[in-house]
């Protein structure tokens, strides 16, 4: 007996595991419900497909199996891409004996490749085909069953047509029988809304989502087969390989592979275990081959897969590793609280378990397969990923995603307290322009947030500052002014009062000067009148009398008593 490691099992391959969704999916079809089964890669999807698809056929229904990669690339046109689905329906389901394909399709020249596809069902499908049980009539039912769904999302055209058209076609039920005996079910990794946005033509809010889990150790009693011959205590072993891969098909089917063909080495090809031993034993094997040196080991590619399918975006690759932090932090402080120990140190302060949701960060971490639902929250699918994706290598993943790393890590350290790890300036604004299109944890957005309010109140106390010196300088230079108006008023005060003072002694000079000049004057008019007088008088030497009498003709205009002296005319002139 072997393990397969990789690929889809075939429908009858002893080791298939039937789980639960095994059940629910081949009831939900033949009750004619749209079915899809969405989930991470390496889950079995394509294997359960095969499995339903035998288990339909051997009651008389009729499957057609497409695969979306077979059906085009980035470069098909729409025309193309519908043409590919009728012409893998009609000769997956040998209706060549019925139509002549080249002439009916001729006859649909001028209608959309979704009005072909239509027609090709009403006219061609639902007709002609039958059930390959004896009699040949009408097969029961027919279903249309496309893997790898997600591919669609690589075409470079729209493709909300083709589910609107499942949906329609389930609509008909209503009106023609006939599509009663038409069923699809979608196999992939994708979400709803990653296919089609508009709620009112998609057909996923009319169909059954079909949950994929890992197995269940009462599921996994297949696997012993294999293990029965190879070591002792196979049950046990089981149970331990189980525990590791939490029920994950590919690494079930790789660990015990693994098993197998450490057994096949041996000299007895059986491993011996004594009683006790079985859990340490699967453990060493488990990481000496799968764990240590993972990314050069891991072949057919696995982890590698999970780790590109959260890095591989890198506008949201901070939020998906954000998320996961979250998960598993609960997760080790759980542990924590369950072993009593106080010596455990997490980089972040304890957190709760994450609820789920159906947020797009959410969508995401569960398609790459790291995560799965469990009780309604998240949780780490199994002890390996926690091994390998532990809490060094999401950090490490962080810093190489993250321009501002040291800064951040030293704050979150501190507690959120140390301000002088946030960035500031020209560092701050590069960081924000980087984070445009970028999906960040909410760790990220706090630290910027935090350097952005820092910034803020940085600014304003510099503004505050320039404002004082400014009112400070301005203070300064009104005082001085002021100093100087009162100088200069003091000056021009000071010049005012020599200005005063000189015009009072300009004045009173020229006073001086005019009655120097008036007494001059008028001592040179009256020696003249009194020469003149004696002159007239014709006297050469006048007498007492003539000279009194001459002086009257001087003076006679003056009211001085007795005889004048010079004083006494001065005075009398002034007076005149």
């Amino acid at each position: 007996m072997r393990y397969q490691v990789g690929g889809s099992l075939h429908s009858d391959d002893p080791t298939y595991v039937v789980r639960q969704a095994d059940e629910k999916l081949y009831n939900s079809l033949k009750d004619g419900n749209f079915c899809y089964v969405f989930n991470s890669r390496q889950m079995g999807k394509s294997s359960l497909l095969q499995r339903i698809s035998r288990c339909l056929k051997s009651e008389g229904y009729k499957c057609v199996y497409l695969d979306v990669t077979q059906l085009g690339s980035e470069d098909t046109t729409s025309a193309q891409w519908y043409k590919g689905i009728i012409v893998s329906i009609f000769y997956g389901l040998n209706l060549a004996e019925h139509v002549n394909f080249k002439q009916w399709w001729n006859m649909q020249t001028g209608l959309s490749p979704i009005q072909k596809l239509h027609q090709f069902v009403e006219e061609v499908l639902l007709p002609n085909v039958k059930s390959d049980c004896e009699g040949g009539g009408e097969a029961k039912g027919i279903f249309i069953l496309i893997d790898e769904i997600d591919s669609l999302l690589s075409l470079n055209f729209p493709v909300n047509d083709f589910f609107a058209w499942i949906r329609h076609c389930y609509n008909q039920q209503a009106y023609d029988p006939n599509f009663q005996r038409l069923g699809f079910a979608l196999f992939g990794v994708a979400s709803p809304s990653d296919l089609i946005a508009d709620k009112r033509r998609t057909p996923f809010n009319i169909g059954t989502a079909i949950e994929l889990y890992g197995f269940r150790l009462h599921e996994a009693n297949p696997l012993l087969n294999g293990l029965q011959g190879a070591i002792s205590q196979p049950e046990v072993v089981l149970q331990e390989v189980i525990y590791w891969t939490g029920g994950q098909p590919f690494l079930t089917q790789k660990l015990c592979q693994l098993i197998l063909q450490t057994a096949l080495n041996t000299s007895e090809r059986k491993i011996i275990l004594s009683p006790k031993t079985e859990a340490y034993w699967v453990e060493e094997l488990m990481r000496s081959h799968i764990i240590q040196h993972w990314e050069s080991q891991d072949e057919p590619e696995h982890l590698r897969t999970i780790r590109d399918r959260l890095l591989f975006n890198q506008q949201q690759a901070g939020r998906l590793l954000s998320l996961y932090q979250q998960v598993l932090q609960a997760e080790e402080i759980e542990d924590a609280k369950n072993k009593n120990t106080s010596d455990s140190w997490y980089p972040l302060p304890p957190i709760s378990p994450v609820p789920t949701d159906d947020s797009r960060e959410q969508t995401e971490l569960l398609l790459s397969g790291l995560v799965e639902k469990h009780n309604g929250y998240l949780r780490i699918k199994n002890p390996i990923y926690r091994s390998i994706f532990n809490a060094e290598w999401v950090l490490k993943q962080l810093d190489n995603l993250r321009p501002y790393s040291q800064p951040f890590n030293a704050w979150v350290a501190s507690g959120f307290q140390d301000e002088s790890r946030l960035l500031r300036g020209n560092a701050l604004q590069e960081v924000l322009d980087w984070t445009q299109r970028k999906s960040l944890s909410d760790l990220d957005y706090r630290f910027l947030a935090a350097s952005q309010e820092l910034e803020r109140r940085e600014v304003k106390q510099k503004l505050e500052v320039e404002r004082l010196k400014e009112t400070e300088a301005r203070l300064a230079s009104e005082q001085k002014s002021a100093r100087l108006q009162r100088r200069l008023l003091l000056g021009v005060s000071l010049a005012l009062v020599a200005v005063i003072i000189l015009g009072f002694t300009t004045l009173y000079a020229a006073g001086q000067a005019s009655l120097s000049e008036v007494s001059a004057a008028s001592a040179s008019n009256g020696s003249f009148k009194f020469q003149s007088t004696l002159r007239c008088t014709g006297t050469s030497n006048p007498s007492q009398t003539e000279i009194s009498t001459a002086r009257s003709a001087k003076f006679g205009r003056c009211q001085c008593p007795g005889s004048p002296n010079l004083q006494s005319i001065r005075t009398s002139c002034l007076r005149c």
